[in-house]
């Protein structure tokens, strides 16, 4: 027998489903700290639970989740409701968010509960992207800039040689060993037809055997390095959350459309640190100086450990190197004008680079004379790229970037 069960209509919550509320709230979870300048600095944005449910209110007063009249009913409904039935409507979001994967909930631990307290009543919670919540923020990253750039459809990297392989593009040819068995059988038939006649039953001999080529699919390893010192979110702009946004989209893109290559994160500052894009999302900046050699280290030490045909590095940074560690592990900093021993050691990394074969693209978000000078170095010593843009056309660069590298000659 089938049972219903029945509870207390506690209110609706305007139809509002998860992803579009992750939608709205793709900025607020991204956050680089752009909105506080002076707040104490950590590594790692810290979102309180009533800082989530203040971005919900938000997003409803603002009406971006509704249509222009169905905007204004909310409104009203919100200026009508009590503070309970506000605060029941915002909890009652956060746990469809949670209930869906996009969110989960930490409890701090009290450090004033006593033992015959209740001190779980009092303690502060806090909200945690998870692994669903990057996905889907990289997929709408990318679905947003891909749309922009009027791309339908994005594939693997092209290259100008011809490889056999179970796609085929190109003329046939005669069988050699180690070949991709993938016969064309009209040329087959063919070849062993004018060397025979027309007989049956027809001989075949392995100077017959014609396989299709392929276009030869290359694979690439890529490091991005991120700057996130201070001044990413100084001078009344966050350059820090774009960039956020568009190392989740590339992540997104090269997890789906291209297997064979891979994507690892640098983090450069005071010093550098690999990040695994799980965590990107909750990186913030801090009063850190630029130590573009270090990134420039580790990330070679990266690309050292992948197999891949074309190895590169990406830069989104918006200024010049002004740190440097020293042999003695002591940190020297100099961040007025062209340091001659920073610039200089920078650039025997980037030499190094030269040397491995690995490409440099520096996309800018800043135009200072040093920024542009020090650039211009790099692009002209590893025949790299280098471009001047901003945070709302920075996606739409570096994706242009990674997706038209169709054409290398693979030695």
């Amino acid at each position: 027998m089938k049972w219903v069960r029945y509870t207390k209509f506690t209110g609706g919550d305007f139809d509002i489903d998860a992803e579009d509320l992750m939608r709205a709230l793709s900025d607020f979870l991204l956050s680089s700290g752009f909105q506080n300048p002076y707040m104490q600095f950590s590594e790692m944005n810290q979102h309180s639970l009533e800082d989530l449910k203040q971005a919900i209110l938000q997003a409803l007063e603002s009406g971006e989740l509704f249509d222009q009249d169905r905007a204004e009913r909310i409104r009203r409904q919100l200026e009508e409701m009590s503070g309970d039935d506000l605060d029941n409507l915002l909890n009652r979001m956060v746990k469809k968010m949670v209930q869906e994967g996009y969110l989960n909930t930490v409890t701090e631990p009290s450090q004033e509960s006593g033992p015959g307290g209740d001190g779980d009543a009092d303690r502060p919670a806090r909200v945690e992207v998870t692994s669903k919540s990057i996905d889907f923020l990289g997929y709408k990253t990318l679905k947003d800039l891909l749309g922009s750039l009027g791309r339908s459809s994005f594939g693997a990297h092209d290259t100008r040689d011809l490889a056999t392989g179970v796609e085929a593009s190109g003329a046939a040819k005669q069988y050699e060993f180690g070949d991709t068995l993938n016969l064309d059988i009209s040329q087959t038939l063919f070849a062993a037809m004018q060397r025979e006649g027309v007989k049956l039953p027809l001989d075949l001999e392995y100077s017959d055997l014609h396989v299709r080529q392929a276009e030869y699919q290359s694979s690439c390893a890529t490091v991005l390095m991120l700057d996130c010192s201070h001044s990413m979110i100084l001078y009344g702009e966050d350059r820090f959350t774009p960039a956020k946004k568009v190392a989740l989209a590339l992540a997104h893109l090269i997890r789906t459309q291209f297997p064979g290559d891979s994507l690892r994160c640098v983090l450069f500052h005071d010093s550098a640190e690999e990040l695994r894009l799980s965590e990107l999302a909750r990186v913030q900046v801090g009063p850190y100086y630029t130590n573009t050699r270090d990134g420039l280290i580790l990330a070679q030490r990266l690309l050292a450990q992948e197999k891949k045909d074309m190895k590169q590095i990406v830069m989104i940074t918006d200024g010049k190197p002004s740190a440097l560690t020293l042999e003695d592990g002591r940190m020297y900093r100099n961040a007025f004008g062209l340091d001659p021993l920073v610039i200089s050691r920078t650039l025997e990394e980037v030499n190094r680079c030269k040397r491995q074969g690995i490409l440099i693209n520096t996309f800018m978000l800043a135009s200072d004379y040093g920024l542009v000078n020090f650039v211009q170095k790099v692009t002209e010593m590893c025949r790299g790229k280098a471009y001047f843009t901003t945070p709302y056309t920075l996606g739409q660069y570096l994706l242009m970037d990674y997706l038209n590298r169709k054409t290398r000659t693979i030695h």
